[in-house]
């Protein structure tokens, strides 16, 4: 179930790619609009800017051009969208287009018959994506889902409050980021921003760790045999408990949400951390929930997540992911034609020019202009492997375990040994 590609099929292969899209350019062209009227239902997580109203104008774009078509556009907080489409879902009534992050749960919705398999409807077009970015919405050699936007977790920091604290440059090992941590606490800084309420970001430190301790084939074999019980994964719970004895989060982390006032990306975007741990669309994020709307600007930095002495893992191995759109079963025909749309080459240009996306169209990839995002794009064309989100890789029941133990190691109820047995008792029951 888990998600691996190699360098050649992540960003560097936009070079090849772009010349096929430039010359197939005709693929861009508007198909004739339905006779009867149809309504879309979109649900999507973009609920802040810079995303949320760019959805909303090319929702409104494509309407002002298909005058039988209209789209209610659902607008939901991540987790409230998680809450709400399980509710859905199970009543057996998907909305006609939703986020997924495919992997896991895409295939648990596409075996039960509540997406379509969309494979026929996006051939013509499909060869204008990044390989890379389609694997995780591929269930078994057909396609339920189309990424519009892929990157990876890394560290963001502040590069004043580092100076602060005396630190020249980032730390490429994990006994340097504990001295790095060790010397923001020294000169009063908090080290890291973390939203301990929501779980999942937690997830990706003891995620980064298995990859680096074990190597990808660690994760792969927990694919296949569903066993987390093995020292390569209970080496990287001792080894975020290393982190964790730092005390190195802010004040109140275990009530903290990612995107609140008052929650993990606002720290950040206010200059009150000095690290997080997150994907690409961060920036954006930290802007849209700081009190000035503008984050720290040029002060912010990016590093990758740093290499474990001795590990089996490569420094340049990616984890990360996508965000993406499947259909739901009782969707209008049109549903898949405006999904083109938010895919076609100028609608991901212009999602790609707020910087909160990281393209999947290859004619696209170009114009990447926020600096941050080239950083992340730089680090993915350079990859030596890519490993999805583990609590999207998963069926849903082991990724909400992962997430669940991860988040007991942090506040000290579980030990490292404990987890993995917690986590393989439900993994080896899927």
């Amino acid at each position: 179930m888990t998600t691996h590609v190699s360098r050649r099929s992540l960003l560097g292969l936009a070079g090849a790619g772009v010349g096929a899209v430039l010359l197939g350019g005709c693929a861009d062209d508007e198909p004739s609009g339905p006779t009867s009227p149809q309504q879309i239902d979109w649900w999507h997580i973009q609920n802040t800017d810079p995303m949320l109203p760019v959805w909303a104008e090319m929702a409104r774009l494509y309407t002002t051009r298909h005058d039988k078509i209209t789209i209610e556009v659902n607008p939901l907080e991540n987790e409230v969208f998680k809450a709400e489409l399980a509710k859905v879902t199970k009543a057996g009534s998907p909305p006609d287009l939703f986020q997924s992050w495919g992997g896991g749960l895409l295939r648990e919705q596409a075996e039960a018959g509540l997406v379509k398999d969309i494979t026929s409807e996006v051939s013509p077009w499909i060869g204008q994506l990044l390989p890379a970015a389609l694997q995780p919405y591929t269930i078994d050699g057909r396609i339920y889902g189309i990424p519009f936007d892929i990157g990876m977790i890394g560290f963001w920091y502040n590069r004043d409050l580092f100076a602060e604290a005396g630190i020249t440059s980032p730390p490429t090992t994990w006994a340097q980021l504990l001295t790095t941590v060790q010397k923001l606490k020294s000169a009063g800084i908090v080290p890291i921003a973390l939203a301990g309420k929501d779980k999942w970001p937690g997830h990706y430190y003891w995620a980064y760790l298995a990859m680096r301790i074990g190597g990808l084939g660690a994760l792969r074999q927990a694919a296949e045999d569903g066993n987390f019980n093995t020292p390569d994964f209970v080496a990287a719970g001792e080894h975020f408990r290393q982190l964790i004895d730092l005390q190195p989060f802010q004040p109140g982390f275990r009530r903290a949400e990612y995107g609140s006032s008052n929650g993990q990306a606002a720290a950040m975007g206010n200059g009150e951390a000095a690290m997080e741990l997150m994907g690409q669309w961060a920036p954006s994020i930290q802007a849209s929930s700081s009190t000035s709307k503008l984050g720290i600007g040029g002060q912010l930095g990016f590093f990758t997540f740093p290499t474990v002495e001795g590990g089996k893992g490569e420094a340049t191995d990616a984890f990360g992911g996508g965000n993406g759109f499947a259909v739901g079963r009782n969707a209008p025909p049109a549903t898949v034609d405006f999904l083109r749309s938010l895919l076609r080459s100028e609608n991901q240009r212009w999602a790609a020019e707020t910087g909160a996306v990281l393209p999947t169209n290859l004619a696209a990839v170009g114009r990447i202009k926020d600096p941050n995002n080239q950083v992340v794009a730089a680090h993915l064309a350079v990859a030596s492997g890519f490993q999805l989100y583990l609590d999207q890789a998963f069926p849903p029941a082991v990724g909400e375990q992962i997430n669940k133990s991860v988040a007991d190691l942090i506040v000290g109820s579980k030990k490292p040994e404990q987890i993995v047995k917690d986590i393989t008792r439900v993994a080896q029951k899927q």
